[in-house]
């Protein structure tokens, strides 16, 4: 079986850089022609290394994209063009989500032990299935106009509530 997937020109560079280890540890042949990634082998194999492309394909370091090898972690992209309008807005959105000094991000990575790429016109999330919905929750909650008071005060109470159990 064989997929091909298109990742950003400046994330190539990424992927060949981790590229054997890739290849190594999910037991599929790679080749890249520019943007162009062809990934061939067991299905099961092809759709995990697919995630792992995507992931750093929107933004994340080798060593974060290699938390999907665990098959309890997934893969979440939301595209921000659907939500919004223009360009401005989107990089008002994209800003939010960051927060002052990188803050609102790493409380939603904290709180739902994920991980946040903000990159071009998208948003993801590495997380597992259990809490990947509780960050998507949150980035919602902040495209939608909620305060970051409201979004941190959201996540508190969802951990509080696990907590509890």
């Amino acid at each position: 079986m064989i997929k091909t997937i298109r990742i950003p020109e400046d994330r190539v560079k990424v992927l060949k850089s981790c590229l054997k280890i890739l290849k190594s540890k999910t037991k599929t042949d790679i080749s890249i022609e520019e943007n162009l990634i062809k990934i061939s082998g067991e299905p099961l194999d092809i759709w995990r290394t697919n995630n792992i492309i995507k992931a750093i394909g929107r933004g994340f370091s080798p060593v974060n994209s290699f938390k999907l090898l665990d098959e309890d972690n997934s893969l979440e992209i939301i595209e921000l063009k659907k939500y919004l309008k223009t360009q401005k807005s989107i990089k008002r959105i994209k800003g939010r989500i960051i927060g002052k000094e990188g803050k609102t991000r790493k409380i939603i990575e904290d709180s739902t032990g994920s991980v946040v790429s903000v990159y071009g016109n998208t948003v993801s999330i590495i997380s597992s299935y259990e809490e990947i919905h509780k960050a998507t929750e949150a980035i919602m909650m902040l495209i939608n106009g909620s305060s970051h008071r409201k979004v941190y005060k959201y996540l508190e109470r969802r951990e509080f509530n696990e907590k509890g159990r």
